[in-house]
């Protein structure tokens, strides 16, 4: 009975802020890898950010390297993503997912759009 539940989606000008939540449930959340992935229209689903269990190795796309900051509080149950100097190509669904070693679970996914 895996949930994820994603929040903080929204309408954000170019330049902008949003801070992107993840609250899981149904699993031992802190045993796992925890990942952000978007997908905008006509692309394909794509990696974002990833995070360890304990939350000390992160990894991120180029396309966001140096304004995302993937994170974590396993005390919360909860993965955050600080998305930090927006522009336009940022505009996705984003959604959190959580791969147990057998199978894969996603979030219903929240919409961020950068537009003026």
């Amino acid at each position: 009975q895996v949930q994820l539940v994603e929040s903080g989606g929204g309408l954000v000008q170019p330049g902008g802020s949003l801070r992107l939540s993840c609250t899981g449930a149904g699993f031992t959340f802190r045993w796992w890898d925890m990942s952000w992935h978007r997908q905008a229209p006509g692309k394909e689903r794509e990696l974002v950010a990833s995070i360890s269990s304990t939350g000390d190795i992160t990894n991120y796309a180029d396309s966001v390297k140096g304004r995302f900051t993937i994170s974590r509080d396993n005390a919360m149950r909860t993965v955050s993503l600080q998305m930090n100097n927006l522009k336009p190509d940022d505009t996705a669904v984003y959604y959190c997912r959580f791969w147990s070693g057998s199978q894969i679970y996603w979030g219903q996914g929240t919409q961020v759009t950068v537009s003026s």
